[in-house]
């Protein structure tokens, strides 16, 4: 897992945000509950909700998103024993953006977009501009160049990112991507599919 303080500064500063630290945070539990901006893969009504806070730009989280999550989505997702809900945690200024992009897309694509932006992050996360190379692959999604352009200059969807990241920052400790939560409780080991097997077979619901 990679520390982020750096660039929660720099996301803050982009944004013009700093954190009201004189407030008092939500209970982790309210934190923790779905909410309609949330983007659910699999069945809403499954018994066991895994929640993941990610940044599109985490070397860790391409991990998960095409090594681990392949298989928890076949075992796991598609029978209808769990559900997943990425959140945002941007670590820097692409990851902002990208994050902007998917959630602009209809919700039914959201998925389908953060598996493309993990599959190309090489190409376009550490490119010189990487605006030009995530409009390349908005437009192969289906956008146009308006609804890409009207998408970052969405300043109510750049907040929304910025403040899953405080929310999750402020109310849950999250300090680094990618971090879980499995049923409420904070996911401590390794993103393994083996970890992920065992505990959500203790969860899961008995016959």
């Amino acid at each position: 897992m990679r520390e982020i303080w750096l660039g929660f500064v720099i996301i803050l500063a982009l944004a013009g945000i700093v954190p009201a630290s004189a407030e008092t945070p939500a209970a982790p539990s309210a934190a923790l509950a779905v909410s309609p901006n949330d983007r659910i893969l699999g069945k809403p009504d499954a018994p066991i909700t895994i929640i993941e806070y990610a940044s599109l730009t985490c070397p860790h989280c391409r991990h998960f998103e095409t090594e681990v999550l392949p298989t928890l989505k076949k075992k796991w997702i598609d029978t209808g024993k769990a559900r997943l809900i990425l959140r945002d945690y941007p670590l820097d200024a692409p990851a902002l953006r990208a994050a902007m992009v998917a959630r602009c897309a209809p919700p039914d694509r959201f998925y389908p977009f953060i598996e493309t932006l993990f599959d190309n992050q090489e190409q376009w996360a550490g490119a010189s501009d990487p605006d030009a190379e995530l409009q390349k692959l908005a437009l192969l999604g289906g956008m146009t160049k308006k609804q890409f352009t009207d998408c970052l200059a969405d300043k109510t969807m750049e907040n929304e990112v910025i403040g899953s990241r405080l929310a999750a920052t402020q109310q849950l400790g999250v300090d680094a991507t990618p971090t879980f939560f499995i049923n409420g409780t904070k996911f401590d080991g390794d993103p393994t599919i083996e970890a992920f097997n065992e505990l959500l077979a203790r969860l899961s619901p008995k016959s």
